[in-house]
């Protein structure tokens, strides 16, 4: 009996997410660092169908922060890369982290690409890095707390 509650919960939790073609995760521990470049790879075979990119990320009341800058930069077969400055919001204006969770981490999905096609076969690689700044000040934060990790994930539109 409990293998067969053991199955059906797994072919219950991978049935339930039939549009995901790419997604994993990356610890940074308990602070991201400023020079900490999250780096994921991943093989496109598909040129024809369209697909959603997301940065994932899993936050905890440590994030002192309203919003989160980034720099993702993805290198297509062949060497091109392309470079984007992203911004997100990340708490509800009373200051609580926005996300879903039931407990003090929160997860997530932000938006990277929307109804991408992917032009080319082969190997691709996304790197993310942190590019949080304060105030008046020139230099980076060296230790982003609060977020503690990095996920990239690619759905097909259906």
């Amino acid at each position: 009996m409990q293998l067969f509650l053991f199955i059906s919960m797994v072919v219950l939790v991978t049935s339930c997410d039939k549009k995901r073609v790419f997604d994993d995760y990356k610890t940074v521990g308990t602070a991201w660092e400023k020079d900490s470049i999250v780096a994921f790879s991943f093989k496109q075979e598909d040129t024809t169908k369209l697909y959603n990119l997301f940065v994932n990320l899993r936050a905890n009341q440590a994030y002192s922060f309203n919003n989160l800058y980034l720099i993702v930069a993805m290198e297509r077969p062949g060497g091109l890369v392309k470079i984007d400055t992203l911004q997100y919001q990340m708490t509800n204006p009373d200051g609580t982290l926005l996300g879903d969770g039931f407990s003090d981490i929160k997860e997530s999905k932000l938006f990277y690409k929307e109804n991408l096609r992917f032009d080319t076969i082969g190997d691709y690689k996304v790197e993310i890095q942190q590019a949080m700044r304060q105030t008046g000040k020139i230099e980076g934060i060296k230790a982003l707390e609060g977020i503690t990790e990095v996920g990239f994930r690619i759905e097909t539109i259906e």
